[in-house]
């Protein structure tokens, strides 16, 4: 974690109480006093609970360990699943991980394309193939993925995780 993470966390909060502990643990808004079950403000990613992206980083830098152990708690996977489970969801993350590469590359080669005497009309084609190529390389990891994890889950354990994808608290 970085290190000033906490100091601009508790100046963030008030210095209530909550911390990045708190990531998941589905805290409401305004129902109690700061710092306690229902407070005012909510953890995580665009305001709806805990929010993370299967196989991403869920922006506060902790991996697929804390998606992974929330997942294992809401659909009461057994220890072969949770194993499965966090193999699917490294595979994935991998797959983000170079398609974000991929990113970087195809935005210096729209810039290169740019910044000549003449528009490089080859360049920018060639970026923006590259960039189709990368999101249907991501596309086909997501969909393998969620084919995996259907075949992982029993049927209720799979209506919750599309519950959790519904209502935004999980991402795809």
């Amino acid at each position: 974690m970085h290190p000033g993470f906490y100091g601009w966390w508790k100046h963030r909060h008030g210095g209530s109480d909550c911390g990045p502990e708190s990531f998941g643990e589905g805290r409401g808004r305004g129902e109690g006093e700061r710092g306690g079950p229902g407070h005012e403000h909510r953890h995580g990613r665009g305001g709806r609970g805990f929010g993370f992206e299967f196989g991403g980083d869920d922006g506060g830098g902790f991996g697929v360990r804390r998606p992974l152990r929330f997942l294992a708690h809401k659909l009461e996977l057994d220890e072969a699943q949770v194993a499965e489970l966090a193999a699917i969801l490294n595979e994935l993350k991998t797959e983000r991980a170079q398609a974000a590469v991929d990113d970087r590359r195809t935005i210096a080669s729209f810039a290169d394309a740019l910044a000549g005497e003449a528009y490089d009309e080859k360049k920018a084609g060639d970026a923006a193939s590259a960039r189709v190529k990368s999101a249907e390389r991501l596309r086909d990891a997501v969909s393998a993925a969620l084919r995996k994890i259907h075949t992982l889950l029993a049927p209720e354990q799979r209506q919750r995780l599309a519950y959790l994808i519904r209502t935004g608290v999980v991402t795809i």
